[in-house]
């Protein structure tokens, strides 16, 4: 498919964002080719200084802007100056979407809320992410995906190893791409919208709400009244044919029979437990969990007998549901990832990055472009709305407008 046939090709959206999810969601909508403008401030997005955080690779290469910002344009604009937002209202205009996470109150003290961008294009559609909603005691509160979306939405506390654990702890960005996707889907279907009734709105999106929705299912048991019990450790897990298992080599897989009734023998015939139809404890699948520490222990002494090539090959012989517990190291030549397109090249074939996470049959997305400098596009962004060299260099006095 030619780039102009893409589905936001001649789009213009303006991401005033920072901080994962927003931003992810505009890459998102650059991937099928919507032209990106990342509006950053004379000092930049502090997101391109997060590579540097302590525990992180020691490394040049600025891996999360990458990620997060490949294939926009860079403005760098003071928006603290009148000029410098006016220069932003001039782009509004003609913008399709605006996609902002700036808390509550700098959006009002800056006059980019709803009220005051809605009013320049009837059209626009509003697109405002945050922390934790947009009324409420905390609305105004600010937050990141492991404070709003893993720990206060109870993840962090279930994914623990057991009870007795401290809460486990999220890698950067476990909480904002998923809730970029769900914002993603809120701008196109207003955008869908206003296909329909010609009209621009305002879509919201939380790390709360999102945080929420992944643990949805533990959270509507909750609001049912039910009480769960504390998790076990592993080794007391109550379903055997649910759990993670080391293997000699020290990989670990995690088992996931999907039909008991169906697969229990092949998995205990693939676990080389010849004796298993005459072992009280194992004869049925009821009889394993009716004695799941025994049952676990044995599996544990079978799967420490062999590798985890060996157990992948002799599930994947009897088609026993099971998955690799992955390492980063296992990620670079990961076969079906590349078949797959998760993974895909950059432009300029400096390696590879994680393609968004879903496909529209018969559409090229772009190949991804590197992530902006600081202020790379400024002038021809400028250019291509109306403006002026007269105007361009007074704004280069006035400090208001930075970079190339």
């Amino acid at each position: 498919m030619h780039a102009a046939e893409r589905p936001f090709a001649g789009l213009k959206v303006i991401d005033c964002a920072s901080f994962i999810a927003a931003p992810a969601a505009a890459t998102t909508m650059a991937d099928f080719g919507a032209d990106v403008i990342k509006i950053e401030a004379p000092e930049g997005d502090p997101y391109r200084e997060t590579y540097h955080a302590a525990g992180l690779p020691v490394t040049e290469r600025n891996y999360p802007w990458e990620l997060d910002n490949r294939s926009k344009r860079s403005l760098c604009l003071d928006l603290k100056q009148p000029e410098g937002l006016d220069v932003l209202y001039r782009l509004v205009r003609e913008a399709d979407v605006f996609i902002t996470n700036l808390p509550l109150p700098v959006r009002d003290r800056l006059k980019l809320d709803y009220d005051s961008i809605s009013a320049l294009n009837p059209r626009l559609i509003y697109a405002s992410f945050t922390a934790y909603g947009e009324v409420g005691p905390e609305s105004g509160k600010t937050g990141f995906d492991a404070t709003a979306y893993w720990a206060r939405s109870g993840l962090m506390d279930l994914v623990k190893a057991d009870h007795t654990a401290p809460p486990s702890r999220p890698t950067m960005g476990m909480g904002d791409h998923p809730s970029a996707m769900a914002f993603y889907a809120a701008i196109v279907t207003a955008l869908f919208s206003r296909e329909r009734t010609g009209h621009g709105s305002q879509v919201r999106s939380s790390l709360l709400a999102n945080g929420l929705w992944s643990n949805g299912i533990m959270v509507q048991g909750q609001l049912d009244g039910l009480q769960f019990a504390p998790r076990p450790p592993r080794e007391h897990a109550a379903n055997p044919f649910a759990n993670i298992y080391r293997c000699a080599d020290g990989r670990w897989i995690n088992l996931a029979l999907s039909s008991e009734a169906r697969q229990f023998g092949l998995l205990m015939d693939a676990l080389d437990l010849a004796d298993w139809q005459s072992d009280p404890m194992m004869r049925t699948p009821q009889d394993c969990r009716d004695h799941h520490v025994d049952v676990i222990a044995r599996f544990d002494r079978q799967f420490l007998s062999q590798d985890l090539s060996h157990w992948r090959h002799r599930f994947d012989q009897v088609g026993i549901t099971f998955g690799v517990i992955g390492v980063m190291a296992d990620i670079d030549a990961d076969e079906q990832m590349l078949a797959a397109g998760a993974l895909v090249p950059f432009a300029d074939g400096s390696g590879l990055t994680v393609n968004s996470p879903f496909d529209l049959v018969g559409v090229d997305k772009i190949a991804p472009r590197r992530a902006p400098k600081l202020g790379e596009h400024s002038e021809g962004i400028l250019r291509e709305a109306g403006f002026g060299q007269s105007e361009i260099s007074r704004l280069r006095e006035l400090g208001v407008l930075r970079g190339q």
